[in-house]
């Protein structure tokens, strides 16, 4: 005979079921939370980052942020990163989607080989294209000099480095748009593109009055993920720049590293730190908020 389920019993002992939950709790305390306690009792401080020994000065890393020339070009360049990043990726993930939701010969080849970059660590990608762009025996100066051209400091000028930062973390992680539109595509109905058909409609106008419309769910997941990993960017321009020339191409995560390790001002780094998270916060519930609410209006 099969023994019953004592089903009664299972219900009168839920906090059996809850102390399954304890593990998560404390890696995300932690992980997460006691860090970043600790940073914020930091950014009131004057700690060099090694000594034992520091003393509480109030708020003078974060007037000091005010008067930092060098902190507001790697604020201006996270923006840069974060923004143009996101653009960009929005554009080649879309259209990537949009050509491979299609039934084509070697469409889940061309998937696997768009998204493979995501993959690969982002440091290991960075020195994979600063081998492309260095000056001495760079790829694509060997290829200038194969045609009798001169050779180019590629990430000599810091408006050309950015911009070349921006490419990079573009093409990498344009994949991940591309895989969130596809699913958003696949679930769009057919009778939609059906019924538009027996009104006449064109491709174009199917695309603007359905296919975007009922992909905006998709698009406030990919924005969101591109826009909180460009504004964070880090080991590309660590790989490529160090955030040179100078201080041309830092982000906000490299001027972190520079004034902890290099400036040994750790203080002062995790105010920039706090700046960072919530710059961060501020775009992503803007953005989440007025996407949101069109989303609700569908």
């Amino acid at each position: 005979m099969h023994k019953k389920l004592n089903i009664t019993s299972i219900q009168k002992t839920p906090h059996i079921t809850n102390l399954m939950y304890l593990p998560a709790v404390f890696l995300f305390f932690g992980l997460i939370v006691y860090p970043f306690s600790e940073g914020i009792r930091l950014a009131f401080t004057n700690w060099n980052g090694y000594s034992q020994e520091y003393d509480y000065i109030g708020l003078k890393n974060f007037f000091a942020l005010f008067h930092d020339k060098n902190l507001l070009k790697a604020n201006i360049n996270t923006l840069l990163y974060g923004f143009g990043s996101t653009f960009f990726q929005q554009i080649l993930g879309l259209t990537y989607a949009l050509l491979l939701n299609q039934k084509l010969k070697g469409s889940n080849l061309a998937r696997t080989l768009i998204y493979l970059p995501v993959l690969i660590a982002p440091v290991i990608m960075g020195f994979m294209w600063y081998f492309m762009f260095q000056y001495n025996h760079g790829a694509l100066n060997d290829i200038l000099i194969l045609f009798g051209r001169d050779r180019v400091d590629w990430l000599a000028r810091g408006n050309r480095a950015v911009n070349i930062i921006i490419f990079v973390n573009t093409v990498q992680f344009c994949g991940i748009s591309m895989v969130i539109y596809l699913a958003g595509l696949q679930t769009i109905p057919t009778t939609y593109y059906e019924a538009s058909n027996i009104d006449g409609a064109s491709s174009y106008q199917e695309f603007i009055n359905i296919t975007l419309p009922m992909l905006r769910p998709a698009i406030t997941t990919s924005v969101i993920l591109n826009l909180i990993g460009g504004l964070k960017l880090f080991d590309v321009i660590q790989a490529l720049t160090s955030g040179g020339p100078g201080y041309a191409s830092h982000s906000l995560s490299t001027y972190i590293s520079l004034t902890y390790f290099s400036a040994e001002a750790a203080g002062y780094s995790a105010a920039v730190g706090i700046q960072l998270f919530a710059l961060i916060v501020i775009f992503t519930l803007i953005f989440q908020l007025t996407i949101g609410r069109k989303e609700i209006d569908l």
